[in-house]
Parts: structure tokens; sequence; C-alpha cells
């Protein structure tokens, strides 16, 4: 049966909402108070697609719309952010780039395994000395008979703990240049695995550094054409914060939703405060947030389906989504009062959480330069 787009999307919401209530939500406390990374939930998750939500069906993927696939990842991070983010950074910067840029073989060897979850993806890029600095990689590779030597250090790589597949940002050992990208599986000798970081927010995604000593691989590891890396990371990455946008208004989302509840039974001077204009101002000002931040998420994902650009519309929904999430996660937290303070209440979690979706995937200054170098270079 065809479904128009709006049942289609209605349905999407539906299916996750439920599987994130039934399934996760219960648990969310208690692995966040923990730092553990629900691997029971996403042996779940793998028969329902959730590990390759854009991915061909022939490739064993759901084949979804990028709206599709903002409003699922929405979902999941309305009730474990840290969920939200295990799967969108798989499907965003993990699998994305090989379909894009991967030659056929690569795309057979790797995505079927990463589209069914068997292999979760990370996205090896940030170092000591290169964040923002896309091009500041210390990472190198060495040329070999047999293929390249990878050494260098990645941090604060989300999945770290739990990745099967990452691609790996590297230069040309002993040259400045461009950097290539690796696919890199973890039974190569020489891949070795950091402690998981004990993280303000975010807490059941086992984020970690990531170690390559000698790490050899074979010369069709690399992916794209030499000194392509950082096209492909940028591509990647303006993919990627779609997903982090969607994340980031899941966030919000929860928070507005609680909040509200809790407006509408706390008494205090014999009326409940949502009947205070300061209370109805601050619930006003996050819905109107929540939607505007909406609607330029899916601009942006309309805008990759249709195959047009979407650099400055992903910057400017991941940009306003994240603001979102950490004025309303305040503002519900605000309308708690101490019981906002309190882990006994979602709100605190989710104040948390909110902050680092001003920082990954590039900060909200990266995104300023990346929505104004594309006003300056547009025609008058």
């Amino acid at each position: 049966m065809d479904f128009n787009p709006c049942y289609k999307h209605q349905l999407v919401r539906k299916t996750v909402r439920e599987f994130a209530e039934i399934e996760i939500k219960p648990h969310v406390a208690e692995l966040d108070k923990e730092g553990r990374f629900p691997g029971e939930i996403a042996e779940k998750m793998r028969p329902l697609n959730y590990f390759g939500l854009q991915v061909p069906k022939s490739l064993g993927g759901a084949g979804l719309d990028t709206i599709s696939y903002a409003i699922a990842i929405e979902e999941l991070s309305r009730v474990s952010a840290s969920l939200g983010l295990c799967v969108t950074v798989h499907n965003s910067v993990g699998i994305y780039p090989i379909l894009a840029f991967g030659t056929r073989e690569q795309i057979e060897r790797f995505v079927p395994d990463m589209a069914s979850g068997r292999h979760i993806g990370a996205f090896c890029l940030t170092e000591a000395n290169a964040g923002s600095d896309a091009g500041g990689v210390e990472t190198t590779a060495r040329k070999t008979e047999n293929g390249y030597m990878i050494n260098g250090t990645k941090i604060f790589v989300t999945n770290g703990g739990i990745c099967d597949i990452v691609l790996v940002f590297a230069v040309d050992e002993g040259e400045k240049g461009p950097a290539n990208v690796f696919v890199v599986e973890k039974t190569r000798p020489g891949f070795s695995v950091g402690e998981i970081e004990d993280l303000c927010g975010m807490r059941a995604n086992p984020v970690s550094s990531l170690f390559f000593e000698e790490c050899e691989i074979p010369e069709e590891n690399r992916l794209g054409k030499p000194g392509q890396g950082l096209k492909i990371g940028l591509t990647a990455l303006d993919t990627g914060r779609i997903g982090i946008a969607a994340q980031a208004l899941g966030i919000a989302q929860a928070a507005f939703e609680d909040a509200l509840s809790y407006a509408k039974e706390r008494q205090q001077f014999n009326s409940p405060i949502s009947r205070f204009q300061t209370i109805q101002n601050y619930l006003a000002d996050m819905a109107t947030s929540i939607d505007a931040s909406r609607l330029l998420l899916y601009r942006a994902a309309a805008a990759k389906d249709s195959g047009k650009p979407f650099s400055a519309e992903s910057s400017m929904a991941k940009l306003h989504c994240a603001a979102t999430a950490r004025t309303v996660t305040d503002l519900a937290v605000q309308i708690h009062g101490g019981y906002g303070y309190s882990k006994e209440y979602d709100v605190e979690r989710y104040f948390r959480d909110a902050k680092v979706t001003q920082i990954y995937e590039g900060t909200s200054e990266i995104q300023k330069m990346v929505i104004a170098r594309h006003l300056l270079t547009q025609p008058s």
C-alpha cells in the first residue's frame, strides 16, 4: 500500500514512540546513573531497522526519507538522548559517508552488517589538537606494500566503547596536506579502545578515546579519492547535523511535556502554577521555540531529500534546535523549582543532556561560521 507522506511520517512517529515508551523509558534513569549502554535494548532495535534507517532496502535497511529519519531520532531522544545519539551517529556519520563515497565493493562489504546493527559505526575526527579545526588532524597514515599503517589517537568518540567499524581521518605521514578517510575494523591489530568517559550528560552512550598503534589496513579500506578527507568530513557533518538537531529537539520536547504537566499539577497559593502569568509566558516561549526548531529541521531534511545543497539549512537547524534544547530544559528546571534540581525528576537529566548538542558535530560558533559563509557567497 502506498502512503501519502503525511501519513507515513505519522506512522513513523507512532511506531518509534511506542517502542521508546515501552522498551526504553523504564530503564533510562538507571542507565544514566550507571553510565551503561543498554546492549539488550539495542538487540531489540536491530530487527526493527533502527541501525539502517536510510540505508536502501536492497542493502538491508529501512530506506526512509530524511524527514522520517529526523522523526525517528527525535522520538528516540525524547525518551533517551543517549540512544538517540548512538543511532544518529551510526546512521549519519558512520554509514552515510560509505554510501556516498564508497566503491561498490566497500558498500557491499561494510554497509549490510552496519544496517543490521551487527556492526556499530563511529566517526573519528576529533583529536587533542583538532576538533573545530578539521584541518588540524595529526593522526598519520603511512603507505606500506599492503596498504596503510595508521598511528594516532582520537578522543571523545561517540559509540567508541561499542564500535565495530570506524571512519578515521588521517594525514600522510611526514607531509602536510589534506587528510584521507579510512574505514577501520575493530578487529585490526593495533586498534584499541580507551576507558569510557565519565561525562555530565549522554551518560548511557559509551564515549571513549580510540588508539591506533601501527594499525595496518589494506589499500581498499581508503574511502574516496586521495586527499578527499575534508570533503567527506564536511559532507558527513552536514548530514549528521540534521540528526543532532533532531536529537536536541527530542530533548526539548520531553522537557516541555514534563514542565507543562507539572505546571498543571503543582499548587502554590491555592492555585496551579499554570495560572501564573510568568509560568504561562515560559510555556509559550518553550512551545514557540520548539515549533520553530521543528520547521527548520524539516526544511533541512526536505532539502537533502530533494538533492539540493543543504549545508546552511542543516547548520541553521542544529544551531536553533540546540539553543532551544538548552533554553527549554533550563526553563523546565525553573518551573519544577527545587524538584527540577533533583534526580527524582527527569528534567534534571534533560538539562544535562541538552548542553552537549551545542558542542559536538560542530559547536554553535562553527554553525554560525557556516551560515555566514553561505550568506556572504550568495549572489547579491
